[in-house]
């Protein structure tokens, strides 16, 4: 791994930590050639796994593009980007294992508006306004009184 400062690739780990799903691992490591400390994420190398698109187009999966979409909904909110990656991994892994190797996106945006709703209720609402595509004021509020009610599961 180089050194964000020096670019030196010596350097050592000082601490490991496993996801608790056990699918990423979080090190923190130091530069041996000028002490700088950094954090590096190992994750599991997923392939194979589809989009299945409203109007039936298939497109390969992008881990990057659904943590784009969850910054996105998380922006200028007390969410750390631990978190984000996090609920980003879990989403992941709830949706292989109920689906094979296609997930259609209304699952993808299940899943993230379940996890989101734990974490930011703002973030939830923002992303729901995209994902549901609400069209007036009126169905902002709907959804909004629906974070009074417990979370369906």
């Amino acid at each position: 791994m180089r050194c964000p400062k020096c670019t030196s690739i010596e350097d050592k780990v000082i601490d490991s930590r496993i996801s608790k799903e056990g699918n990423t691992i979080r090190r923190r490591r130091e530069c041996l050639e000028c002490g700088h400390r950094f954090t590096t994420t190992e994750m599991l190398v997923r392939e194979g796994i589809y989009v299945i698109k409203q109007d039936g187009r298939r497109e390969e999966f992008d881990r990057e593009k659904l943590l784009r979409s969850v910054r996105a909904a998380c922006q200028k909110r007390p969410v750390d980007s631990e978190q984000l990656t996090m609920l980003v991994e879990d989403v992941i892994d709830i949706l292989e294992a109920q689906h094979d190797s296609e997930i259609p996106t209304k699952s993808i945006g299940d899943a993230v508006m379940q996890h989101l709703r734990k974490i930011d209720q703002v973030a939830y609402v923002r992303f729901a306004s995209v994902y549901k595509e609400f069209r007036d004021v009126s169905e902002f509020m709907q959804e909004i009184k629906t974070l009074g009610q417990p979370a369906q599961e």
